[in-house]
């Protein structure tokens, strides 16, 4: 297979993408944007030709990556195929974690082949994803004769690859949602108990930082559920108890919040070993109480 690139769409995955490959020898052939100044970002990093519509990146190469926001695949797709614009043989690729590569179904209408390359991987700017996605874990679904063209790209980027079933990418992108965007939201919540404290929140967030790395590295060395610590991991009810009567003045949002966390919490305790199914239930009864008391007061 060629190492032609194109790409449709330059917003931060698309152009990081075609950094990245043009780093590891690919020849990224094309790009458009509806936003010219996202194209020009990606021309004057790697200095590939510039295009006025999708048609014309997609009839230029023989792998042809759509990098839109997940609501505009099927838009674009609808688009190159209305214009007949995929061509036979071709290798059309998306990075969506939510959308399966069905999504780009019309493309196998020319004799294009099509297949969901996702990084497991959050990228909060440019700079960041082109650092982060070298030594990325993906995942691969799609026709399994472009199954070659995904390893090799994955390969080349020093990452590491599993194959998963289409019918199951909401399920799989729910779950990359959860440790990655929803851990800053109970992140903020322990920022903000702490703040209430009177802590400033920037010495909160510098004072945090080396616990969060601290429970990472603990992930990484122990797994889970050994890496949980804390009190329910040590079936201490007192201290929550404590926890819950001192947040009853912080708001309902935070009380219902920490209380939702600790109640599955003590499901991992529970598999760690660390307390046994009394233990559990007191734990889990007791934030029953603390949320149904907060829905009655709200």
């Amino acid at each position: 297979m060629s190492k032609k690139v194109g790409i449709i769409g330059a917003g931060v995955v698309g152009t990081a993408i075609g950094v990245v490959l043009h780093d590891k020898g690919y020849e990224i052939t094309g790009v458009h944007d509806k936003k010219s100044e996202s194209t020009k970002t990606l021309v004057d990093r790697i200095e590939c030709a510039t295009y006025a519509s999708p048609q014309e990146v997609s009839r230029s190469t023989d792998i042809l990556f759509i990098t839109t926001t997940d609501s505009a695949i099927q838009s674009v797709v609808d688009e190159l195929a209305n214009s007949r614009a995929f061509t036979d043989g071709q290798v059309v690729i998306h990075m969506s974690g939510a959308q399966s590569s069905e999504i780009l179904n019309k493309a196998r209408h020319f004799g294009a082949r099509i297949l969901s390359l996702h990084p497991l991987q959050s990228f909060a700017n440019l700079e960041m994803a082109i650092n982060n996605i070298p030594g990325s874990i993906f995942s691969i679904e799609g026709d399994k004769d472009t199954y070659a063209v995904g390893i090799d790209m994955v390969e080349k980027l020093e990452g590491e690859y599993f194959f998963i079933d289409p019918a199951a990418k909401p399920l799989y992108h729910a779950g990359a949602c959860v440790v990655s965007n929803y851990l800053v939201t109970v992140i903020n919540l322990g920022i903000k108990l702490m703040e209430i404290t009177g802590v400033p929140r920037e010495m909160t967030v510098k004072a945090l930082l080396p616990l969060i790395k601290g429970t990472i590295r603990n992930i990484e060395t122990v797994g889970i559920p050994d890496a949980l610590t804390g009190p329910i991991s040590r079936g201490d009810i007192s201290t929550i108890l404590n926890h819950l009567a001192c947040m009853e003045e912080t708001g309902a949002e935070l009380i219902d919040l920490y209380s939702c966390l600790g109640y599955y919490t003590s499901q991992v305790a529970l598999e760690k070993g660390t307390i046994d199914m009394e233990q559990m239930t007191q734990f889990q009864q007791t934030f029953a109480r603390m949320r149904a008391k907060v829905d009655l007061g709200s």
